[in-house]
């Protein structure tokens, strides 16, 4: 007979070493590496509180700590990694309009791209699935069943890539190409008029077009304008379109921007509206954003490469030159500079940018067909970010080494990534709820001080 005191000390004992580890990894990453004043990191940690898949959205470390420390048997070898895009999750995929002017589907966030195995982007990606099920009201077989087509997908468009059937330097989806839930939402974008967005933050005055006041968007400070100004000529040299004329870039307004992201809180970030042109008077007008960047979190986690740093020291060089790997055709406006030391990258705001819904995911057969599309879209980057592509710095084809990491039984490889996501899921649950009691605990501290 157990001896119910025995495992209830065991469990009790079990669960109060994680909380010390959780507290310890939250107090080294967002207090000592990042710097989060007090305030900051109490609005990060209220988004973190919403439910589970927004705590693992904002605890990237904590997933990098728990499986670097687990053995897994599908990694690539340490000597072959892929350009991985570091944060994978449902979430960072979307519509965007590419250079073409194309509406496509794709990968939509490279804060966290860095040099590793392919399989934490596709561990991290499982993860969220089950996560995003579990808010639907999934069981354990529809969690399984939706993680293993992502992995499935993925694994065959890896083959096809590999085994030259496909290019990964022309993959792309698009409303032609796509199906269900995300053709539909690249069919309704196709309605969105290049002005919506430009509409919705700024307004036309006597003196020309500025920025909205509102709870988002702030005017900055004299010193913020002047140290933005002078840096903007370094940034026109670097942007991926350098021939257009400096008339192009002329900054009419900037506006602080609030209250986007939740592991990025912490991380200044301004729209800047530039002239774009004169044929539309301020009709086509661009607003641009310029968003500081830090070391990925990967890096503290995965093998040093010398290599890596040798090209992208500049944080936000990284940023663009992961997007530029990853995406068939990357933001004309693309760039980075420097304020005061501190690293930042520049993109355009696209009008077009919008990601799925989950209202938007109807049935299983709906989610099925999003979760194959994230599949082959997350191979199609890992098999680009190499050296096809003007700024590889690998040495060889990631989508032949990956293809031999999986083996030759795609059925037996995302049956195991399946059972891995579906258990750590259910630590992420775990940890959710330590963390909250955590974060009460915090509040109460403070209150009495």
């Amino acid at each position: 007979m157990i001896d119910k005191s025995i495992t209830e000390g065991v469990i009790r004992t079990r669960t109060k070493l994680r909380k010390d580890l959780l507290i310890s990894i939250f107090e080294e990453f967002d207090s000592g590496i990042m710097g989060l004043s007090p305030e900051k990191r109490s609005e990060k940690y209220l988004k973190m509180s919403q439910n589970a898949f927004s705590f693992y959205r904002g605890s990237a470390y904590l997933f990098y700590f728990d499986t670097t420390r687990q053995y897994f048997p599908y990694h690539t070898p340490e000597d072959r990694p892929t350009w991985i895009q570091g944060d994978l999750h449902f979430e960072n995929f979307g519509a965007i309009r590419s250079e073409d002017g194309d509406m496509v589907y794709d990968v939509n966030d490279f804060d966290e791209g860095y040099v590793g195995s392919y399989l934490y982007d596709l561990l991290r990606m499982a993860g969220s699935i089950a996560l995003v099920g579990r808010q639907l009201g999934q069981g354990e077989a529809e969690q399984l069943s939706h993680i293993e087509s992502f992995v499935k997908a993925y694994a065959r468009q890896i083959r096809r890539f590999a085994q030259g059937k496909d290019n990964p330097a022309t993959y792309s989806m698009d409303e032609d190409t796509a199906k269900g839930p995300v053709k539909k939402l690249l069919r309704k974008l196709e309605k969105r008029r290049q002005a919506h967005f430009l509409e919705k933050v700024t307004a036309q005055m006597q003196t020309g077009r500025v920025f909205l006041e509102n709870s988002e968007l702030a005017v900055p400070g004299q010193a913020e304008q002047t140290l933005l100004g002078s840096a903007w000529a370094f940034y026109t040299q670097t942007a991926v379109t350098r021939n257009l004329n400096e008339d192009h870039f002329r900054i009419k307004d900037i506006a602080v921007k609030h209250g986007s992201g939740t592991a990025s809180i912490g991380l200044d970030r301004y729209y800047v509206l530039i002239e774009g042109g004169h044929e539309r008077e301020d009709t086509d007008d661009t607003v641009l954003e310029v968003k500081e960047v830090r070391v990925p979190v990967p890096a503290y986690f995965m093998p040093y490469s010398e290599s890596f740093w040798l090209h992208f020291g500049h944080q936000g060089k990284r940023v663009t030159a992961t997007q530029q790997a990853m995406h068939h055709k990357a933001d004309p406006y693309l760039g980075f500079l420097t304020l005061e030391g501190r690293h930042f990258y520049v993109r355009e705001r696209s009008p077009y940018k919008k990601r799925l819904k989950l209202t938007d995911i109807a049935t299983m057969e709906d989610m099925t067909r999003v979760l194959e599309i994230m599949g082959c879209l997350t191979a199609k980057m890992h098999a680009r970010a190499d050296a096809d592509v003007d700024q590889g710095i690998l040495p060889y084809h990631s989508e032949e080494e990956i293809a031999k990491a999986m083996g030759q039984d795609p059925d037996a490889f995302a049956r195991y990534l399946s059972r891995w996501a579906y258990g750590y899921a259910d630590q992420v649950e775990k940890d959710y709820g330590m963390f909250t009691e955590w974060i009460k605990e915090r509040s109460r501290a403070a209150a009495a001080e």
